[in-house]
């Protein structure tokens, strides 16, 4: 019932998000179109566990190199920079959720990694991107 009713009102599903959800899954996108003009190879969006809370933002591949990318957004530069939003707090669950990610997969203890973080800016116009590459170690 309540998908007819969206329907009838012209309602879409993004529609729903809050506006902070919206705007960050508008950067989250910038962020993937960005990083695939700058050469990463994306393997994963949004990538979850089913043992932790949270998510992985982006995967990919920068050459040789197995990237966890988080992406995060702002409507405007007034006040502190969106890569500060990263605190210690995050890069540990980052940290957490790519070793989950890793152990998936064959020779894992092979593969160069590295975190990397976006600042995307979603003001009228073009969103603005910002790239970290190396952003802290693990």
């Amino acid at each position: 019932m309540l998908w007819l009713d969206r329907r009838a009102s012209g309602k879409s599903a993004a529609s729903r998000h809050a506006t902070h959800l919206a705007t960050g899954l508008r950067g989250e996108d910038a962020a993937y179109f960005y990083l695939r003009r700058m050469g990463y190879t994306i393997v994963a969006r949004r990538w979850r566990s089913v043992r932790l809370r949270g998510d992985i933002d982006l995967i990919g591949w920068d050459g040789e190199t197995l990237c966890f990318i988080e992406a995060k957004t702002r409507s405007s530069r007034t006040f502190q920079p969106a890569e500060a939003a990263v605190d210690e707090e995050k890069r540990k669950m980052l940290i957490r959720m790519a070793q989950e990610y890793l152990r998936q997969m064959e020779d894992f203890d092979r593969i160069a990694i590295r975190f990397d973080v976006i600042s995307v800016y979603v003001a009228e116009g073009a969103p603005e991107c910002e790239l970290f590459r190396n952003a802290f170690a693990y």
